[in-house]
C-alpha cells in the first residue's frame, strides 16, 4: 500500500460534479488526483506528470477520448487507461478496450467500482514492471490460448459482459473461435447463468425449412415425419445461454419470429397454439459482416439493432501472431497424448514457417494441419517436411497473389529471383508505412483502410525498431 500511496491518477472529466465526486473517492486511498476537464489539457498533463492511470471520459469538449487513449499507445506510455462512459456509449467503450484501454466503468459509477478499477490497474502495471508474465493470467481463457493484445482485449470485455444478461453479437472470420467465445461468456465464474444450458445452433447447417422448429420445437403432426413433439434449442437453453452461430445464414421469414422472440421472450412451437416463454440469454455470432447483410436485404434491419448490443470482434490468427507456436504447443501435447506419439516440440525452421504463415484458416487451420502432422508421422520434434498441403510448399508460392504468378520464364533466371520475391515482413513493413504517409500519420485512419486494427500496427512498428 506504500508503493499505491505514491501513484498519480489523472482524472479526465468534462463535469464539474462528478470530477469532484470521483476525486473524493480516490482522495481516500491517499493517491495524488490531479484534474482536467478538457482532452487538450488533458494531453498536457499526461506529458507533465506521466501518470500510472488515467480515468478518461470518452466525450470531451474538444475531443474524442479515444483520440487520448490512441495517443498513450502511439508513443508507448506507462499509463493504464480506465474508461468511463454513459451507457449509451458502450459500443465505444468495448471499441477503446479493443485499442488498448485496460477496462471501462459505466455511469453512474460507485466509489467500489471505480476503486476495483485502478487497483486492478496498478496491479498490472506493477507486474509488469518487475518483468513478470502477466499472458499467464490469461494463457489458458476458458478454452482460448494467447494472451497477445488483442486477446487480451477480448478477454477483458468478457469479463465486462458475463453478468449481464445483454445480447452478444460476435464476429470473425471462420475459426477464428466465436463459439468458445460464446461459452466463455456462459461458463464465466460471473455469469449466473454458469451452471445452467448452453444450448448451440448452427443455423448454416440446418435447412431453412427445419430452421424454425429447430428453433422453437414442433408439435406431434406439425408436419410429415413430426410422430411426437419435440422441444426447439429455445426451450433446452431455458435459464441459461442460447447460441446462435452463423445467423446471417438465417432466412428472413425465420428472423421475424426470431425478432419477436427477442423482443418478447416468447413463441410458439411449429403446428402449436400455446404461446411459450423461456429465460434465455442469447450470443449471436456471424464470419460476415452484418451490416452489408442489412445493406442488402438479406438481414433484417430492426433484429440487426436488436442483437447488436455488445460487439465482440475476434481477430484472425495473422493478427495475433504472438499466440501462434502457444496455440501450436498446446495442439502438438495434446494431440501427442491422444494418438500415443512422442512430439514435443517443433523445429526452428518449423516455427519461422509458422510465424509467416498467414493462416486464412485461423486456429481451426492450426489445429488441423497439426492434427494431421501428428497422425502421419513419428519423431519427436516436428520439421518441415511433415507439412502436409498446402504447407509443403515455399511461404512465397502459397501467398502469393495468383497475378503474381504471370511473369516470363526468363524472370526466374538466377540473377533475377532475388528482385521477384522479397521477404513478406519487409513487403508488410512498407505497405503499412506507405498507408500511415497517405493518411498523414493518422495510424487509426491509416490501420481502418488496411483492414487492421490501430493496436495491430502499432505492436508492429515497435517490433521493427528493436530489430
Amino acid at each position: 500500500m506504500n508503493e499505491e500511496s505514491k501513484v498519480n491518477i489523472l482524472l479526465v472529466e468534462d463535469s464539474p460534479t462528478l470530477s469532484h465526486l470521483y476525486k473524493a473517492y480516490l482522495e481516500k486511498e491517499s493517491w495524488k488526483v490531479i484534474c482536467a476537464e478538457t482532452g487538450g489539457i488533458a494531453l498536457e498533463l499526461l506529458y507533465q506528470h506521466l501518470p500510472q492511470v488515467m480515468i478518461l471520459d470518452l466525450k470531451l469538449p474538444d475531443m474524442v477520448g479515444l483520440d487520448i487513449l490512441r495517443r498513450v499507445i502511439q508513443d508507448k506510455l506507462s499509463c493504464a487507461v480506465v474508461v468511463v462512459t454513459g451507457h449509451g456509449s458502450v459500443h465505444a467503450a468495448v471499441e477503446a478496450m479493443r485499442e488498448g484501454a485496460f477496462d471501462f466503468i459505466e455511469k453512474p459509477c460507485n466509489a467500489e467500482r471505480l476503486l476495483c478499477a485502478v487497483h486492478n490497474a496498478l496491479k498490472m502495471r506493477s507486474m509488469e514492471a518487475k518483468g513478470e508474465n502477466l499472458g499467464e493470467i490469461n494463457s489458458d481463457y476458458s478454452g482460448f490460448i494467447g494472451d497477445s493484445p488483442p486477446m487480451r482485449a477480448v478477454y477483458r470485455v468478457i469479463d465486462q459482459v458475463a453478468a449481464s444478461r445483454a445480447t452478444v453479437f460476435i464476429t470473425g472470420e471462420s475459426g477464428s473461435g466465436k463459439e468458445v467465445c460464446a461459452g466463455a461468456i456462459h461458463s464465466h465464474p460471473k455469469s449466473p447463468r454458469s451452471d445452467k444450458p448452453f444450448v448451440a445452433l448452427n443455423c448454416a447447417a440446418i435447412p431453412k425449412d427445419l430452421l424454425e422448429s429447430e428453433l422453437f420445437g414442433h408439435v406431434k403432426g406439425a408436419f410429415t415425419g413430426a410422430y411426437i413433439d419435440r422441444l426447439g434449442v429455445a426451450s433446452r437453453a431455458d435459464g441459461g445461454t442460447l447460441f446462435l452461430d452463423e445467423i446471417c445464414e438465417m432466412d428472413l421469414d425465420i428472423q421475424s419470429k426470431l425478432l419477436r422472440f427477442v423482443q418478447t421472450g416468447t413463441f410458439q412451437k411449429v403446428g402449436g397454439v400455446k404461446v411459450e416463454s423461456v429465460d434465455v440469454r442469447l450470443v449471436c455470432a456471424t464470419n460476415r459482416d452484418p451490416l452489408k447483410e442489412v445493406e442488402a436485404g438479406r438481414f433484417r434491419e430492426d433484429l440487426y439493432y436488436r442483437l447488436h448490443v455488445i460487439a465482440i470482434s475476434l481477430p484472425p490468427l495473422r493478427e495475433r501472431q504472438e499466440d501462434i507456436l502457444s496455440i501450436a504447443r498446446r495442439f502438438l501435447q495434446e494431440f501427442a497424448v491422444e494418438e500415443g506419439k512422442n512430439f514435443v516440440g517443433f523445429t526452428p525452421d518449423t516455427e519461422d514457417f509458422f510465424l509467416s504463415y498467414h493462416w486464412p484458416g485461423n486456429v481451426r487451420q492450426l489445429q488441423n494441419v497439426i492434427r494431421n502432422i501428428v497422425v502421419l508421422n513419428q519423431g519427436t520434434l516436428v520439421s518441415k517436411d511433415m507439412l502436409p498441403p498446402p504447407l509443403d510448399k515455399p511461404i512465397s508460392v502459397i501467398q502469393a497473389p495468383i497475378s503474381s504468378y504471370n511473369v516470363s520464364e526468363e524472370s526466374f533466371s538466377e540473377g533475377a529471383t532475388g528482385d521477384l520475391i522479397r521477404p513478406l515482413w519487409l513487403v508488410e513493413k512498407e505497405t503499412i508505412e506507405r498507408a500511415i504517409a497517405l493518411c498523414e500519420g493518422n495510424v487509426p485512419k491509416a490501420a481502418a483502410l488496411l483492414e487492421v486494427s490501430p493496436s495491430t500496427i502499432y505492436r508492429k512498428r515497435l517490433g521493427w525498431q528493436k530489430e
